[in-house]
């Protein structure tokens, strides 16, 4: 999976891809209009953010390029790719539950907190990146 050199882009299937793990210093890109919305983006080999409309939306530890991000009211998808194994959390409704799916195996249920967070390790191993899908129960 390639990194995202662009920091930020939209597919030609209507979803988002961001992310530069490749990058030795913080850089960012904001006001990346997509859908009516304004994202910014941070990213470099320690961590990777994704903020929509001055949210927080996504992040990694540590940093990650992220292709095909989609959100529905109902689920969350997208591959996921770093040098090595990683965690990210996502922003969704507080004290819900959710099935995480990741290449298609469910990883089980998993419930946010009080302010929506989910956070999920990921272990890569040989495979250069994850397919990613959260559900709401």
């Amino acid at each position: 999976m390639a990194i995202v050199k662009e920091l930020l882009r939209t597919e030609q299937d209507g979803t988002l891809s961001f992310g530069d793990y490749s990058l030795s210093s913080k850089t960012k890109l904001d006001n990346f209009e997509f859908d009516g919305d304004i994202y910014k983006v941070k990213t470099f080999h320690e961590i990777t953010k994704l903020e929509k409309n001055g949210l927080f939306v996504y992040e990694s530890v540590p940093g990650s390029a992220v292709e095909n991000f989609k959100v529905t009211d109902t689920k969350v998808e997208f591959k996921v790719s770093a040098p090595e194994d990683v965690q990210f959390t996502l922003e969704l409704e507080p004290e819900k539950e959710y099935e995480v799916r990741l290449n298609g195996v469910s990883a089980g249920n998993m419930s946010t907190n009080l302010s929506g967070k989910l956070s999920v390790s990921v272990e890569l191993g040989l495979e250069d990146c994850v397919v990613v899908e959260v559900e709401k129960c």
